[in-house]
């Protein structure tokens, strides 16, 4: 029970990572608030569902107050929302750009901007994890909307673990950059493509969600105590 009495929210908790993060996290005793700007489509005890637009800074505010009134604490963020929008850099619309930019950056912040100082503040501090991408460590084609907000990640992180714990608070902010990971988002792809991506990695194999669930897990237990401003890839050794 390695998050016993903590309290956690997990965004873009609906569904793959989120959903398998937030399982992970009840397993080990946390109380998980789940936000998503959709329904969150299980019910499991010592979940709260919590349907959020992490680009409303006034409805993560709103948010982030009902949880402190609620629950008394914040031990854990996981910044997990964000969405693609795919095309070429020449084909790619003003549109496409800036809600990319929106969800995965503004999101982000709207949520850390609210969090992190309150963690400050707390004598047991707290650990913020950042969900990148190995898109965001290596870039690709058609991507780079997603690539620039993957990419951004890293620095947002190492400034915030600098930012946080500025005043001798116990407040840890790490990333996480998984490689290609079987959600339902790659169930869409064709076979031809899923072996080339697996025929990339080390391990020969593409990722399940629950073996990033478990990174997760670790950067938000005190296992990873002196661990903050740092990356962890779980990309299979991935090579591009």
């Amino acid at each position: 029970m390695r998050l016993e009495h903590k309290v956690a929210i997990v965004t873009g908790a609906a569904g793959g990572i989120g959903r398998c993060t937030t399982e992970r996290f009840i397993a080990e005793g946390a109380k998980v608030i789940a936000c998503d700007m959709a329904e969150i489509p299980y019910q499991l005890e010592g979940v709260e569902a919590y349907q959020l637009n992490v680009t409303d800074a006034a409805a993560c505010e709103a948010c982030f107050k009902h949880i402190v009134e609620k629950y008394g604490r914040i031990d854990i963020l996981v910044n997990n929302a964000g969405i693609t929008r795919d095309a070429m850099t020449a084909k790619m619309t003003e549109e496409q750009w800036d809600l990319v930019i929106d969800v995965n950056l503004k999101g982000l912040f709207n949520m850390t901007k609210l969090v992190g100082p309150y963690m400050e503040k707390q004598a047991t501090g707290g650990s913020i994890i950042n969900i990148s991408s190995v898109v965001g460590e290596y870039g690709n084609i058609g991507q780079a909307n997603y690539a620039a907000t993957k990419s951004a990640i890293f620095g947002l992180s190492k400034s915030w673990a600098k930012e946080f714990a500025r005043k001798g608070a116990p407040v840890r902010v790490n990333s996480v950059a998984p490689g290609y990971v079987m959600t339902d988002i790659l169930k869409t792809v064709p076979q031809e493509l899923l072996d080339k991506f697996a025929g990339q990695t080390m391990l020969g194999r593409l990722g399940q969600p629950e073996e990033l669930a478990n990174a997760i897990l670790f950067l938000a237990s005190d296992e990873a105590s002196y661990v903050t401003g740092h990356n962890l890839s779980v990309n299979g050794g991935m090579r591009l």
